[in-house]
């Protein structure tokens, strides 16, 4: 009996753990088991060729809230083409109204609820042998013409009778895909949008089995690797060994987590100090500072550790870290959501991600959604257009700022105008990006894509309508444009010219004065200094303003250095220019 296990990924460059896992448990009662992944983005019909061809007896789908409507359409045309392969549907969209699912879509067979290892396995060998499948416990059938629910979603109790999903061959063809992992199942919180409330308690795979694994991606160079345990740091005994052994590799791998900052220990801060820079990567899921929203959602945050702990690691410059708050928590305003914003923005993350509630199947706060009085959508992915504390309109404002915010802070090409910008606005930057916001919708931005160098023209424009200062927000442009990764160049920035040419070039010849800047320094041809350095005058002295001090109109001379895996930039002293 052939089997394949499919699934329709949001993007190319995702991956289904899910899948992987289920093929290795099942192998021992069906060797041929093949895993194929798509996308929303393929065609239905192209999707439906490749599978004919396979022509499997079973077909297993994950269902998500990305997917489901183009799975259930595909189950529907796979058993026009292939009416006597049995298909099996599971995942979070189908684990928690099975029968509703199955009476409104004849062309699905039976599905899984919860953890499918163990429930697929006894389905395939039922399958196998033909005998019935009554007895299997969180499995939905058809029985007599009826839909048939034995119990609801299971989960693995011993994780580690699952064997690790990846193979060599899995390696090969990831190779420009996000590979995900987990280290454990659970979640210590119970926060009411989150499906984790639906399960209590964490349970953890062996850490020498989690040993192995990561020196099975290393030893493959993984770029990154993606955690995708619900809160990494639940328990220390777990997670601080397996930091401190992957900080002592020596590998180029990034290992992705989702934390909650405020249970860091002063033991585990002074380790993470030390990390090698980009080895790690965390994820902070604050989602509000109210706390009668957080109190509502049974989320507990002590807000004051976040900060101080964030603001630590900020410290480091070592670490990437990523923020989320959510649009659409119970008794949070427009105006109280901003608040919640400006506290996370003080902490100048590197991203800062706005999500928007989706009141998921089988969450508590769906469950709850008359009394906050939600109006949501009724397909997936669910999310809340109203509430009794939001509007409609204030809901798609945010989304617009959203937008914008993705653009410029969350895109890391304007630090310094930004700063800028949020300072003209007394330190509120909620209201800044809503004034942005607003900007964006009166000339109908959000309703195409920008490139790079466009988002300049905007936020210099934007400067302009507002009556803010012109030339220095030109002039903070033309810095993020020169240090950032993109190397973008507006032309309507204010570049030198001619002006400076000559000087420059003195500058480049005299190697004893460039190696004061770079020591390695050696004049080779004027092709390896434009692609490796730029020289650019500036009216203002930016760096000082970065580093704290006012921003003042002073003639600074910044070089620029591409050389290195980071861009650097320092100050050339006036004498050395010859100014």
């Amino acid at each position: 009996m052939k089997v394949l296990l499919l699934t329709l990924n949001a993007k190319y460059i995702h991956s289904s753990l899910a899948l992987r896992y289920l093929r290795e448990y099942c192998r021992p009662v069906c060797a041929d088991i093949v895993v194929k992944e798509y996308s929303i983005n393929n065609g239905l019909l192209d999707i439906l060729g490749d599978i004919y061809r396979e022509k499997p007896g079973v077909i297993g789908m994950a269902c998500y809230i990305w997917n489901i409507e183009m799975t259930l359409t595909l189950a529907g045309l796979i058993k026009k083409v292939l009416p006597d392969t049995a298909i099996v549907l599971g995942g979070p969209e189908v684990s928690y109204d099975p029968a509703e699912v199955m009476v409104s879509h004849a062309a699905v067979d039976y599905i899984v609820q919860g953890e499918g290892e163990e429930t697929l396995y006894r389905l395939l060998c039922s399958l196998q042998s033909g005998k019935g499948v009554a007895q299997i416990e969180g499995l939905a059938y058809r029985h007599e013409g009826r839909v048939v629910v034995n119990g609801g979603p299971q989960i693995v109790h011993d994780l580690s009778c699952i064997p690790f999903p990846y193979s060599d061959e899995d390696m090969a063809q990831l190779a420009d895909k996000i590979i995900y992992y987990e280290s454990s199942r659970g979640c210590p919180f119970s926060c009411q949008y989150c499906l984790s409330s639906a399960t209590t308690g964490v349970r953890f795979f062996p850490l020498e089995r989690v040993y192995r694994d990561m020196e099975f991606f290393i030893r493959h160079d993984v770029k990154q690797v993606k955690f995708v345990d619900r809160t990494f740091n639940a328990k220390k005994e777990h997670y601080f060994p397996l930091w401190q052994f992957l900080a002592r590799q020596n590998c180029r791998t990034n290992f992705h987590f989702e934390i909650a900052a405020d249970i860091l220990d002063d033991e585990v801060l002074a380790f993470l100090a030390q990390v090698p820079p980009g080895r790690f990567q965390f994820e902070i899921g604050v989602q509000s500072t109210y706390e009668p929203t957080l109190a509502e959602i049974k989320r507990r945050n002590d807000w004051s550790r976040i900060a101080r702990n964030v603001l630590k690691l900020r410290s480091y410059a070592n670490i990437h870290l990523h923020l989320d708050l959510i649009v659409g928590l119970p008794y949070e305003t427009y105006e109280r959501f901003g608040r919640s914003f400006n506290d996370l923005y003080a902490l100048q993350p590197h991203m800062l991600q706005i999500g928007f509630l989706k009141l998921l199947k089988g969450s508590g706060i769906r469950q709850r959604a008359g009394q906050h009085g939600y109006v949501f959508m009724d397909t997936a992915p669910y999310q809340v257009l109203a509430n009794n504390y939001l509007t409609y309109g204030e809901v798609r404002k945010l989304q617009i700022l959203e937008e914008v915010f993705n653009q410029t802070y969350n895109s890391g090409r304007f630090p310094a105008t930004l700063r800028w910008l949020v300072d003209c606005y007394s330190g509120d930057a909620f209201r800044l990006y809503g004034d942005l916001a607003s900007y964006w919708e009166e000339r109908g931005l959000n309703s195409f894509s920008h490139s790079a160098k466009s988002v300049f023209g905007y936020v210099a424009e934007f400067c302009r309508y507002h009556r803010l200062n012109d030339a220095i927000c030109l002039q903070l442009l033309k810095f993020d444009a020169l240090a950032g990764e993109g190397g973008v160049r507006p032309e309507f920035l204010p570049w030198n010219g001619d002006e400076w040419e000559q000087v420059k070039t003195r500058f480049w010849r005299d190697e004893a004065t460039v190696r004061r800047y770079l020591p390695d320094y050696c004049f080779t041809s004027w092709r390896e200094i434009k692609r490796n350095y730029h020289i650019e005058v500036f009216e203002i002295n930016i760096p000082h303003y970065l580093a704290g001090g006012e921003l003042r109109e002073e003639r600074t001379v910044i070089l620029f250095c591409y050389a290195q895996d980071r861009i650097n930039y320092q100050i050339v002293q006036p004498h050395d220019f010859g100014m």
